[in-house]
């Protein structure tokens, strides 16, 4: 799924599949290639369970062939090829000038 090389600062996206509310304003998720238990914020009174859901973070680390993706409800590491990209970083130029 990912497309080009993911690097650090890269603006990625997971689709993860509703696994059941557990709270009022919570819900548990299945993120392919995480293999934890993990839940979000989610105050959507219509979800139901098999329901996808795009989650989207920020890359803080690549390691080989997987990256970790931070964010409001995320801090997961997963498989590069479980992640779209959505935004490319690109680093500051430096101003020649000073």
């Amino acid at each position: 799924m990912a497309k080009g090389n993911i690097k650090v600062g890269d603006t990625v996206a997971i689709t993860a599949t509703i696994r059941k509310r557990v709270t009022a304003d919570r819900v548990a998720v299945l993120i392919p290639s995480y293999h934890q238990p993990h839940s979000i914020v989610d105050t959507t009174p219509n979800i139901s369970s098999g329901q996808k859901i795009e989650l989207t973070g920020e890359v803080t680390r690549v390691d080989g062939d997987t990256v970790t993706v931070g964010g409001k409800d995320l801090g997961i590491t997963v498989k590069t090829n479980t992640v779209r990209l959505m935004t490319s970083h690109v680093p500051p130029k430096k101003n020649p000038s000073t």
